[in-house]
């Protein structure tokens, strides 16, 4: 009982990490430096308009990444770290 205690704690935090904290924070963060970059060589907006504009763009973006980022991490552990205890999907 307490090893599944401890594997659903592992488990959970190992996804959460991923999934809610790393991945989309390094993909919005590359979102808004391609975007405020693309706006700097396209267009001849003052600098702070296009700052609020990229801070637009990368929270629109969210509700788009979600599920992608979702999906993909539950693939990659059950490709890898679940596989290790043993129990596919949630433990």
């Amino acid at each position: 009982q307490a090893t599944r205690v401890g594997v659903a704690v592992v488990d959970t935090f190992v996804w959460q990490s991923l999934a809610s904290v790393a991945i989309p924070g390094v993909t919005i963060n590359r979102l808004c430096a391609a975007s405020l970059a693309l706006l700097g060589a396209l267009t001849r907006w003052p600098l702070p308009l296009r700052r609020w504009t990229t801070t637009a763009l990368g929270l629109a973006a969210i509700p788009l990444i979600i599920t992608p980022i979702d999906r993909t991490v539950d693939f990659l552990m059950d490709s890898s770290l679940r596989k290790l205890y043993g129990v596919p999907g949630e433990p």
